[in-house]
């Protein structure tokens, strides 16, 4: 038994076990390449992927589809990326924290309204 997502509904089946190394938070962690982020923070014992932006409190996965936007994280500089539709890449810097823009059906959802 395997403790990784090996065949996600959008990003399709992970094949091979080529690792690649990425950043969370300034510390290096290993994860197969192309797989999700999110999948890769789970594999790596990581559950909270930011806080609330005003309550506080903990986020995380929650539906691992892209839907909910619960998972944003800042990528390379890039903030509100969806860790759950995220292939991992050699090197990525990721970045939980900081307020991040919840998307509106008024702004298209990204995030400017």
């Amino acid at each position: 038994m395997t403790r990784r997502i090996l065949e996600h509904p959008i990003l399709g089946k992970i094949e091979g076990n080529n690792y690649v190394s990425f950043k969370f938070n300034n510390k290096v962690y290993e994860g197969i390449k192309n797989e999700s982020l999110a999948a890769a923070l789970l594999s790596n014992g990581i559950r909270t992927l930011r806080y609330h932006e005003n309550s506080g409190t903990p986020r995380g996965i929650y539906c691992n589809i892209g839907h909910c936007y619960e998972c944003r994280v800042s990528i390379d500089g890039q903030q509100g990326v969806r860790a759950c539709v995220t292939p991992i890449q050699e090197g990525m810097v990721v970045e939980s924290g900081g307020p991040i823009p919840t998307p509106s059906k008024e702004d298209g959802g990204l995030g400017n309204g």
